[in-house]
């Protein structure tokens, strides 16, 4: 037992130790020879598309992380299937849009620098961009990764608006990502919609006994009925009421209030460490600066640089 408990944990430390080795091949500026034009090309099609529909940022944002957490940052979210059975098609990802941005992204880059950017470089610049169509923070973003060959839905297991500080740890762990990335990246959900199906046991049956999440705030919790009854299965919520189009800190100050509208926003208030960053954020932010560094760190997971993997043609299909 001893030794096979040494066994994973040498496992796992090589398995990170890999993923900082293929990191080392990213940089700002990767394509500053081979496509100087890369970041405005981007830039363009992802400000012009979301002129027209505001709503996309959040998904193109929450496409990225989706990508990360499965295989690495790697692209193989964008990839489709004849089956039906890649990433995409998994219930967790079921909601993602914006996939258009992505092929009018590549397309346009193929005219310019035929065969040079890869799909999950792209991906990475528009989560970017997304945040700063939102009146939010840019960074700069590391480049340099190469496209996977494989997305496989039996291989998607996210973390869950439902699970608790413990669990939610935990993934973050497993991805080099410590408690202060997981309430940073959390603060994504100042932008975006949730929709009734994800708050309906916090609200009628939190523990089966026809109750409701005793964490959270009774006056939201009775506004939240007036949008969700029981069976409601459509309705769209706003994840940061009156700012969810701004990309800011009042979904820190939000959850301090127990306000937050997943449980795994409140759970941020289980943990000494997250529920002080959240505390912080509430009264004077360093948010801004924050998020750009946990997404620089999350982008360098498990990515193939070098000559692993491939720089596809077109983002859905293998070469």
């Amino acid at each position: 037992m001893v030794a096979s408990k040494r066994s994973v944990v040498s496992c796992f430390f090589l398995v990170l130790l890999l993923a900082e080795a293929n990191a080392q091949g990213l940089k700002v500026g990767f394509y500053s020879k081979t496509c100087p034009q890369v970041e405005g090309i981007v830039k363009k099609v992802v400000f012009a598309a979301m002129k027209k529909a505001p709503t996309l940022g959040a998904p193109l944002l929450r496409m990225f992380f989706h990508d990360c957490f499965v295989r690495g940052c790697d692209g193989s979210i964008l990839l489709d299937s004849s089956n039906n059975q890649a990433e995409k098609n998994a219930v967790p990802n079921l909601s993602l849009r914006g996939f258009g941005i992505i092929d009018d992204s590549k397309a346009a880059l193929e005219k310019v620098c035929p065969g040079i950017v890869s799909c999950s470089d792209i991906l990475a610049l528009i989560a970017r961009d997304a945040v700063v169509a939102f009146e939010g923070p840019t960074w700069e973003v590391e480049t340099g990764r190469r496209d996977g060959r494989v997305s496989n839905i039996n291989e998607v297991n996210l973390p869950s608006p439902f699970d608790n500080i413990t669990k939610l740890i935990t993934d973050f762990s497993t991805k080099g990502l410590n408690e202060k990335d997981l309430v940073v990246l959390s603060g994504g959900h100042t932008i975006g919609m949730g929709h009734c199906p994800l708050m309906s046991n916090r609200l009628y049956n939190f523990t089966g006994r026809g109750d409701s999440d005793p964490s959270l705030d009774s006056e939201y919790a009775s506004n939240l009925r007036k949008k969700c009854k029981p069976a409601d299965t459509t309705t769209a919520l706003e994840m940061d009421p009156g700012s969810f189009k701004t990309f800011d800190v009042s979904y820190f100050k939000l959850v301090a209030k127990r306000r937050g509208l997943f449980q795994s926003d409140a759970a941020l208030l289980d943990n000494s460490k997250t529920r002080g960053y959240v505390l912080q954020q509430a009264r004077g932010s360093t948010f801004f600066h924050d998020f750009g560094v946990s997404m620089v760190k999350m982008g360098r997971n498990g990515v193939l640089t070098g000559r692993a993997g491939e720089i596809r043609k077109t983002c859905r299909v293998r070469n």
